[in-house]
């Protein structure tokens, strides 16, 4: 695995960031510390500072498995870009399908409830309205419930898209994308048509996977393989990267600001 803060990975950063790239990022695990309950995640206040920095250097962006409503309250500042629940919220067009997926996931909690219940209260159903997670980070027998998951899932009708993560499960509707698309789709959308990502989870890797020309892809955490370009080792080394950033981008002209401030609104 190659390691962002070599020599080597400090030079091929640098000369990416010479020319105008979007910053992109995962929230939980990436920008946030993974904890047992996800409802308590906030943005810490010293990422927020940095980011906000970022912002005078480069739009910035979040890419999440969570919900726009959770997101709302958990940043503490305006990103210039927030996708949702894999890519399902947050690009143009996304609410001509919100009704069916509501829905359909309605359909699905009403299927999973009763069948998960016997697994206890540490397996526990994410509602986003328009996808499910499960999640059983707090599961004493982990391999039992990802066997039982299986099994209920496979009853599902009409049958989800699986997304796998930590320690957790997600269904989106059968036609939804994934992080990789929304990321391809936001880079057409940007006419930046170059990004940085970075990302920690198995849902990452569908925008590791895509070896666009114009993406710069980096894995938090070391312990698997990926097809990240770099990896940094935990959430801890986030702040060396942002820092790093910070160091490599000069802060972007008035007139640039002023046209980011116009799309946020």
């Amino acid at each position: 695995m190659r390691s962002l803060f070599s020599e080597a990975g400090n030079a091929a950063l640098r000369n990416f960031l010479m020319k105008p790239a979007l910053c992109l990022f995962d929230f939980d695990g990436t920008l946030t510390p993974l904890i047992n309950n996800p409802a308590l995640v906030s943005l810490p206040p010293d990422i927020q500072v940095q980011l906000q920095a970022l912002q005078l250097r480069a739009p910035v962006g979040i890419i999440t498995g969570r919900s726009l409503a959770d997101m709302g309250q958990r940043l503490g500042f305006e990103p210039d870009y927030v996708i949702g629940n894999h890519g399902l919220e947050g690009l143009p067009g996304w609410e001509r399908h919100a009704k069916i997926n509501f829905e359909l996931c309605r359909t699905w909690l009403l299927s999973l409830q009763p069948m998960l219940y016997p697994l206890g209260e540490a397996v526990w159903i994410e509602d986003k309205s328009y996808s499910l997670t499960v999640h059983y980070r707090r599961a004493q027998d982990q391999v039992l419930v990802e066997h039982t998951l299986s099994a209920c899932v496979a009853n599902l009708l009409p049958a989800p898209r699986v997304i796998m993560g930590k320690f957790n499960v997600s269904l989106l509707p059968a036609d939804a994308g994934d992080k990789g698309a929304a990321v391809a789709q936001l880079l057409h959308l940007s006419k930046k048509y170059r990004a940085l990502y970075v990302g920690d989870d198995r849902t990452d890797e569908d925008v590791f996977s895509l070896h666009h020309p114009g993406l710069f892809t980096v894995r938090v955490g070391n312990d698997i393989s990926t097809a990240a370009d770099y990896v940094i080792k935990d959430h801890e080394a986030i702040k060396l990267l942002l820092d790093l950033l910070l160091a490599l981008l000069p802060e972007s002209s008035q007139t640039d600001q002023l046209q980011r401030g116009a799309r946020r609104r």
